[in-house]
């Protein structure tokens, strides 16, 4: 009966050693496929907030397509259409119209 026992618990820390190797590799599955390119993502992001100069083409997360008339500290002067300008925020801005790929028809 003892004999029993012990070989039932020798068996369970071996399971709880797999458990415990598959649970770490879930995290370093999530680490690599959901976290590390969030991350890599928001560093690019910042990094054209703060290179925005004159003449770039850009779209805000509202979707108004424009050109940056002027730079102003935390502030862009969107020209959107011939002399209509509109003032944002930096962080209004989501993307770089002139990278962003153009579809073929």
């Amino acid at each position: 009966m003892n004999l029993f026992i012990l070989a039932q618990a020798a068996v369970g820390s071996s399971g709880i050693l797999g458990q415990v190797f598959l649970f770490g590799s879930i995290i370093l599955i999530m680490y690599f496929f959901m976290i590390r390119p969030q991350q890599k993502k928001q560093k690019e992001t910042k990094k054209f907030i703060e290179e925005i100069k004159k003449g770039d083409e850009v779209v805000t997360i509202g979707g108004l397509h424009g050109k940056v008339y002027s730079v102003e500290g935390d502030t862009v002067l969107l020209e959107l259409d011939k002399g209509l300008k509109v003032k944002i925020e930096k962080s209004a801005i989501s993307l770089d119209f002139s990278k962003k790929p153009s579809s073929t028809k």
